[in-house]
């Protein structure tokens, strides 16, 4: 490795289409090779790999980092992909977040775009996820890029691709972009110009502020109480934090625009940071401490909600002042009291439409389906990523199936309440959380006292993650021993809980330990094991395939009893199946 590391490294110190700075960079570290060998071995070990969903690294000069270069080799795979199929007349969009050399990097992209002869539009501002996704089906587009490392820490940027769907890559064009992106192997393979030459020649285009008015109106038309709105809007109090991000501006103008005037971002945080200057953690709104001013705000001026949305604004974590308590809730409570808003809503209103379709990744809670299904609604199951979801609800519409989508959402803080986003929106979120909570208070309650109506009414569902890290070679072995040992040892209970279903995602196989029956999973394969109990109860793990983690995620809902025995008895469920897993990770 070592052999190898030196003389990639020795190649980019000596190619001409690198920057004279950028060779001088690693003709320095070359010249103290021992000083240095961690350094270079880290940066040349292997090319940035393009995964699924694009790119993500750290920052810097070399081969295994996020830099202008494999920015332009990442899009000039995607060029080649699109062009095999349509060699004239192909569409581009490009946006980006507040990200170190972000904007940069999104104008890479476009003069790679423009070189191969493809009309390229792309935001003149850093503009969320959710935007991208939309102009991606607005302006017809073929492909897309966004370029964000979402929460990750500051030290990284990214490069999420995006398909004529609006979706990030599924198959089969996800292997068919990582195949070109392989195949070049050559710097001159891969085409540019200058982006203002482009701009000139009208390949490149500023998007317009039509897209974006679009984008807002179908927000707007998706209001189930518009008027409510409109009227009542300035009753609730909301405090807002981007955490420096890119979603200040869409948040706040869709807010306010639906008449919640009473909108208060966090303004140490309003302003896009590539330091992330005020955070003590990665900006993530799932990590209580990234919301620590939005919270210390909220009790200030004992403000109802305080919300926070991710660098790219995809992701929105709430919390709730109960009365002077504060309660975090998390992604799951957040998707049930959006599912149970708009399917009471449009029932009520008689508009509900039929065979309302929900989707969810498989780790997300099961209670979902106890609801949409007391409306006469489906729930279906994806694997982990908006990618799979948007990917399943384009293959039913291709089908001409007779599901009419609602809703659909992922443990992890992400939502798509409309259809016409194929990825998590944050803004169309807000919006949405804005009038449940508008609804609440008008009859007195908070999202606490609402979450407990819909327990008591649908049973008690308590959701649990242990997500451990375990570094470096020596952890890729750990978790693929752990991940064995679950696999293996499936035949009987785990704490106490009988399985009846094993599910093991990697053979694609659903075998029911009862009666011996096996069922073909219908989703691609990941390494991925899941354990129904028969007493209701689910527990799944899940390896990252972007950090060096695995993750336990436990489902349990208890459906018989008064509210606070089910809260204790799911407590109890919950902390025994937790200890099960600790204790057999250290003998493992």
């Amino acid at each position: 490795m070592k052999e190898k590391s030196f003389g990639l490294a020795k190649q980019w110190a000596n190619n001409a289409s690198i920057d004279e700075a950028d060779r001088n960079e690693i003709k320095n570290l070359l010249s103290n090779p021992v000083a240095n060998e961690t350094e270079i071995l880290d940066r040349f070990y292997q090319n940035l790999e393009f995964g699924t969903g694009g790119l993500r690294s750290l920052i810097g000069v070399g081969s295994n980092r996020m830099n202008k270069y494999n920015i332009r080799r990442a899009t000039q795979a995607m060029c080649n992909t699109v062009l095999k199929s349509k060699p004239s007349g192909a569409v581009a969009c490009i946006s980006y977040d507040n990200r170190r050399f972000s904007r940069d990097f999104a104008m890479e992209v476009a003069s790679v775009y423009a070189a191969n002869g493809m009309k390229t539009h792309i935001f003149e501002v850093l503009t969320p996820t959710p935007l991208l996704s939309y102009a991606v089906r607005y302006f017809k587009a073929d492909s897309g890029v966004m370029v964000t490392a979402s929460h990750n820490p500051k030290e990284y940027n990214g490069f999420k691709a995006y398909w004529s769907d609006g979706a990030q890559l599924t198959p089969p064009y996800d292997q068919m972009v990582i195949d070109a992106y392989g195949e070049l192997t050559e710097w001159d393979q891969v085409k540019s110009m200058d982006f203002q030459t482009a701009m000139n020649d009208g390949l490149i285009e500023w998007i317009p502020n039509d897209c974006n008015e679009s984008f807002y109106k179908i927000i707007e038309d998706h209001s189930l109480n518009l008027d409510m709105c409109k009227k009542d809007g300035d009753k609730v109090h909301f405090i807002y934090t981007p955490l420096h991000g890119c979603g200040n501006t869409a948040c706040e103008l869709i807010s306010r625009r639906l008449g919640f005037s009473n909108f208060e971002p966090v303004q140490s945080q309003s302003v896009p940071d590539t330091e992330f200057s005020t955070l003590k953690s990665t900006p993530n709104p799932e990590d209580p401490e990234a919301l620590e001013l939005a919270v210390a705000l909220m009790k200030e001026s004992n403000a109802d909600i305080a919300y926070g949305t991710d660098p790219d604004c995809d992701r929105l974590g709430v919390v709730v002042n109960d009365k002077g308590i504060v309660h975090f809730l998390n992604g799951n409570q957040i998707a049930l009291l959006m599912i149970e808003y708009m399917f009471s809503q449009l029932t009520e209103k008689n508009i509900l439409p039929s065979n309302p379709l929900v989707i969810k990744s498989i780790v997300t809670s099961p209670m979902q389906k106890t609801i949409v299904e007391a409306f006469g609604g489906t729930v279906l199951d994806t694997l982990t990523g908006f990618k799979w979801m948007a990917k399943l609800w384009k293959d039913l519409e291709d089908a001409n199936t007779d599901y009419n989508f609602v809703f659909a959402s992922e443990e992890s803080f992400g939502y798509m309440p409309n259809n016409l986003v194929r990825d998590k929106d944050a803004v169309a979120s807000i919006a949405l959380m804005n009038e449940i909570t508008l609804f609440h208070k008008l009859q007195g309650k908070t999202l606490i006292n609402a979450l407990d109506e819909l327990y008591t009414k649908y049973g008690y569902a308590q959701e649990s993650l242990i997500a451990l890290n375990f570094a470096g070679l020596t952890g890729k072995e750990k978790i693929a021993n752990i991940m064995n040992h679950f696999r293996t040892n499936s035949t009987s209970d785990i704490a106490g809980n009988k399985i009846k279903i094993f599910k093991d995602y990697n053979t694609l196989i659903s075998k029911n330990l009862i009666d011996q029956t096996e069922e073909k999973i219908d989703m691609t394969t990941s390494n991925v094991l899941g354990f129904e109990f028969e007493n209701g109860n689910i527990l799944y793990l899940r390896p990252s395939g972007t950090e060096p983690k695995i993750k336990f995620y436990t489902m349990v809902q208890v459906k018989e009893g008064e509210l606070a025995v089910k809260k204790s008895e799911a407590k109890n469920q919950i902390e025994t199946i937790e200890a099960f897993i600790h204790q057999a990770i250290k003998t493992i």
